[in-house]
Formats: structure tokens, sequence, C-alpha cells
């Protein structure tokens, strides 16, 4: 089963605008997972191979993120026409049918993939709260572990890591934990626009010397990437990737990465409760988390539509299964032009 939300504005992915999308029949059950289909098991990535797996060059483009103070950054994305460009360089399909119907007129294909090569409206919402709150900031006192679920573009925690780059080098460590049901997407487009954010924040390093010659693209040798690598470690920056279905599985396979006995926890999903189904799956996995760091400074900031028409879940829903669940939930963003979506948070208090 596949569907589209239909809204308009909900996929800023602007290389799709122009393709059209028949029209749809309404789904007839929850959104994942399909009947037969297993979902997805949890697995981890390691970065030196995902980066081996990177083409000779990866085109971008810029989203301009305008801040509740007035300010703006720039996120780079990786074009998902170049995406398709090596995929046919390839000729072959990577794990499955994820990564071409990803690339397709559906926001999700059920049980395939999951809409994570496309930008949503609520992760630009959790960029401009992460901004408001000045989250970066606790890397000053101590260490910083971030994991986005359902993670895609990645754009929020791109951002973080633009804004880790420019504290002082004395800041803490930050441990950025990307989770994506597909991997074609975190090796597609997700660790992509993490290198192109060094890249373009980091011109000046005479690795990237002939890595600009054509506008929109970046060349990545052997020599880029190393140095690349070599910036997260001077930085003190750890990029950790997962793959499959939220599960009690996924988070024990979360709890096996490396991490601080001191470390600050921030979860964050965008867009990630459009189905009865993600819903429960999506709550069941970020309170699994915030049980286990329960007494330690932790909490989660997720990002959705009122109301997801036609398929079931709704931000509401979210926040009466969080607050069942103990914990203080608060709206730290609105948004009522358009489609009506909103940012809240979630913290457990001690026991």
């Amino acid at each position: 089963m596949s569907f589209s939300f239909g809204f308009a504005g909900d996929d800023i992915s602007d290389d799709e605008k122009h393709v059209p999308s028949p029209p749809k029949p309404a789904p007839t059950a929850s959104a994942f997972p399909v009947a037969g289909k297993p979902q997805l098991p949890p697995t981890g990535h390691d970065l030196a191979d995902l980066l081996a797996q990177l083409p000779s060059k990866i085109a971008y483009g810029l989203l301009d993120v305008t801040l509740e103070d007035g300010s703006k950054i720039q996120i780079p994305r990786r074009e998902l026409w170049d995406v398709r460009v090596q995929l046919m360089a390839e000729e072959e399909e990577i794990s499955g049918q994820a990564a071409a119907e990803g690339l397709g007129t559906h926001d999700v294909k059920t049980g395939v993939y999951e809409g994570g090569f496309k930008s949503w409206e609520s992760s630009i919402d959790l960029v401009k709260v992460l901004s408001a709150k000045n989250s970066i900031s606790s890397l000053l006192q101590k260490p910083l572990r971030v994991m986005e679920l359902g993670c895609g573009t990645a754009l929020p925690s791109v951002a973080l890591f633009q804004w880790a780059a420019s504290l002082p080098a004395e800041r803490e460590h930050l441990s950025l934990i990307m989770a994506d049901y597909n991997p074609t997407v975190l090796q597609l487009v997700t660790l992509p626009n993490f290198l192109l954010s060094w890249a373009l924040n980091n011109p000046q390093n005479p690795a990237l010397k002939d890595s600009f010659s054509i506008e929109g693209e970046v060349e990545l040798g052997p020599n880029v990437i190393a140095a690349f690598q070599q910036f997260l470690q001077d930085s003190n920056i750890s990029l950790f990737f997962l793959s499959g279905g939220w599960s009690q599985e996924f988070v024990d396979l979360l709890y096996t990465l490396p991490t601080s006995q001191t470390t600050s926890t921030l979860l964050l999903g965008a867009e990630t409760i459009y189905s009865p189904f993600a819903l429960q799956a999506f709550t069941e996995t970020i309170f699994a988390i915030l049980e286990r760091e329960r007494g330690n400074e932790a909490g989660a900031l997720v990002g959705a539509k009122r109301l997801y028409f036609g398929v079931g879940g709704s931000l509401d829903d979210f926040i009466d299964k969080a607050r069942g669940k103990g914990a203080t939930v608060d709206q730290v963003a609105e948004e009522t032009e358009g489609v009506r979506r909103g940012v809240v948070q979630c913290v457990l208090g001690p026991t």
C-alpha cells in the first residue's frame, strides 16, 4: 500500500514538485507494517563503510531557514536527481526496492520506504526550536547525545552539527545517532548531508582546494573523505547510523553505542506519527529510551502535523499517550497557517 498525504507544501524537496501524482485510493489499514512482511531488523552501519560507498561527487542545494530571531541558517541537502544518477550508474537496486520507491511520487510506500528521501515541514520547525532553545550550548558544560529517529535528510541534526562546529574548541563531546527505517536513506542522503555541511563550512581546508570546480557540486576524493573523518575526530563529534523498525531490539542496539556517563540525551522526531501504528511504535520507543534515562538529563522534541488526514495519526494523540506514560508535555511551537503543525517537548521526571 502506498499513499501521499496530499498536503500543499508538506514535501519541501523542490525537484519533486513538477511530477504530477495520480489520484491514490484512501488507505484501508495502518500505514505500516504490511501483513506478511516483517520489519527490517535493527542494524548498525559503520561510518567508514558508508563513506566508502559515496560517489565521486555530490550535487547539492541549499535550504534557507529563517530562525525565530530573524537570523538564517543554510542547510545543504543532496539533490534527489543526483541520487537517481548514482543509482542508475550502479545499475542495481540497493537493499531491495527502498531506494527506487523513495524517489517516486509516493510519500510513503508501506513496509518498503518510510519517507526518508524527502524533507518534511516539521523538520524545519525542529530546527527553529533547537535554535530558539540554544540547545547546542549545553555542549559547553557536558557531553550531548542526540538521537534523531526517522531522520531522513536529518535537517535538525545537520543544523546542530553546524552550530557545534562554531562553538569554542573546549566544548564537550557531541554524539549524533541517526536512525532511519531504510539503510538506503542513511547511505544516499543522511550521511551526504553531513559531509556537505562540513565541506561548505570549511572551504579553506586544503583537501577541498579543487572540490568546488562546478557550482552546486562537491567532488569527493579519498583526501576529502579522510579530511572529513579527521574533522570529526578533532571536533570531538561522533556519527552513528542505525536502520530498521522501532522496537525493543532497536533500543537495545542504541545502548550498545559508546557514550559518557554524564551525557545529556536529546531525542528528535519529525513527522514520525503519521499513522496509528507509527504513533504507537514511535511512542513506545522514545519512552523506552526516556525510561532508561530517567534521573539523567533527557528529553524529546517531537514535531508533527496536528492531523494526518485519511491516515489516522495526530499530534494530539501523541500528547495524550505521552501524558499517559507520566511525561510532562509542553508545546514549544505552533504553526497555524496552512496545514497546522506543532512541536512538543516531553520529559520524564524522576521516579
